[in-house]
């Protein structure tokens, strides 16, 4: 049987992020994006290009007396990758190797950020 909804929690280098229950992310693995290229003959070869994975739309739990927002702008002003993780209500987790990518803003009403993260090689499950 499967299983869909909500990330449960987000892990950024080891810290832990409860995840907004509404959150509706965009999960892409990475690897690679195709082409078709046409020839003049009708047939076509495919072009590869590697891509990053990313995950979009992770609306994440901020503590302001843990100062979450502060470790996140820490996290996205760090020169090296870090390993980022994502636990779903299903109990799978998909981990990489990343950053925090885009804009970082909270909401002070909701006391959430939407969070874009992406990474090197692919997103995999663990």
């Amino acid at each position: 049987m499967s299983a869909s909804g909500s990330i449960e929690s987000c892990s950024i280098d080891g810290r832990r992020f409860s995840v907004a229950a509404d959150a509706d992310a965009d999960r892409d693995l990475g690897g690679f994006t195709n082409e078709a290229q046409p020839n003049g003959d009708g047939t076509v070869r495919y072009v590869k290009t590697k891509k990053a994975w990313k995950v979009s739309g992770v609306t994440l739990s901020i503590n302001n007396l843990r100062g979450d927002l502060e470790f996140l702008q820490l996290k996205a002003n760090s020169l090296v990758a870090y390993p980022i993780s994502f636990t779903f209500v299903d109990e799978t987790t998909y981990a990489g190797v990343g950053m925090i990518t885009g804009d970082l803003a909270s909401k002070t009403m909701a006391g959430t950020a939407d969070v874009e993260f992406s990474g090197e090689h692919t997103l995999k499950s663990q």
